[in-house]
């Protein structure tokens, strides 16, 4: 493993800070100073040290959990309540942080790990896409939608996003039979930009009242029964499993 990515998993530093340490002469590897951050360490027989310290890697933790509405998906936050509190102060101390985005007022399946590079794996377009892991929401509309609205969406917006116009077409929407007739909606999407639902809703002349993650690749949130808020472990199999096996 590159010696930045060790002392990333070790929960060090981040791998870009992890970076600036290694550069600063403040890593020793079997007693010698590396600078070079991406100096190949032997996971079986190499002591990595940071300020004298010897550093190892943390135990991967993967939660999965039903995120309720007025928490915002992050580690800290000035104004707002954080999901990382609604974990016991034991999973707290694992240094877990969200996966992906899921806004204040949105609500449903919601990844939580310390696990850098599987985050990456299902959160980062450029690897989530390849992969095959997409996202299912589900969608209370303002108003009833009719079939040409329908067909509209499904055609794709364009929005601006980071000052820059993009088309944002979803992989799939269609109406769900469920009360109010014509007003839920599945939504699946692929790349993810932020509020990307609730901004083609807007395009497409709705505002979304209720927004649910319920997938995300084949993991899904009715497998495990989660009141708002509650949350449960797995293994990385059983994570791993779940969302790239059909």
């Amino acid at each position: 493993m590159r010696l930045n990515a060790y002392l990333a998993s070790c929960g060090a530093a981040s791998r870009r800070k992890s970076e600036i340490i290694i550069l600063e002469g403040r890593v020793r590897v079997n007693n010698k100073i590396i600078l070079i951050p991406y100096y190949d360490v032997d996971l079986e027989h190499d002591e990595v040290k940071v300020d004298g310290k010897i550093i190892k890697p943390e135990s991967h933790v993967y939660i999965v959990m039903n995120k309720p509405v007025g928490y915002v998906c992050a580690v800290s936050d000035k104004y707002d309540e954080v999901v990382i509190n609604l974990l016991s102060k034991e999973d707290k101390l694992t240094r877990v942080f969200p996966v992906g985005r899921l806004d204040r007022d949105s609500e449903g399946l919601l990844i939580l790990t310390n696990d850098g590079e599987f985050a990456n794996n299902i959160s980062h377009p450029s690897k989530s896409n390849k992969l095959g892991v997409n996202k299912e929401y589900e969608a209370l509309l303002n108003i009833e939608i009719n079939l040409k609205q329908l067909e509209r969406w499904r055609g794709g917006f364009d929005i601006e996003v980071e000052d820059e116009i993009k088309n944002i077409k979803p992989l799939a929407v269609n109406i769900i039979d469920r009360e109010p007739v014509n007003k839920w909606l599945s939504i699946i999407i692929a790349e993810g930009v932020k509020r990307e639902i609730r901004l083609m809703a807007n395009k497409a002349g709705f505002s979304v009242e209720k927004l649910i993650r319920v997938k995300i690749g084949n993991l899904k949130l009715e497998d495990f029964n989660l009141k708002p808020g509650e949350y449960v472990k797995l293994s990385f199999n059983e994570i791993n499993n779940k969302i790239f096996n059909k």
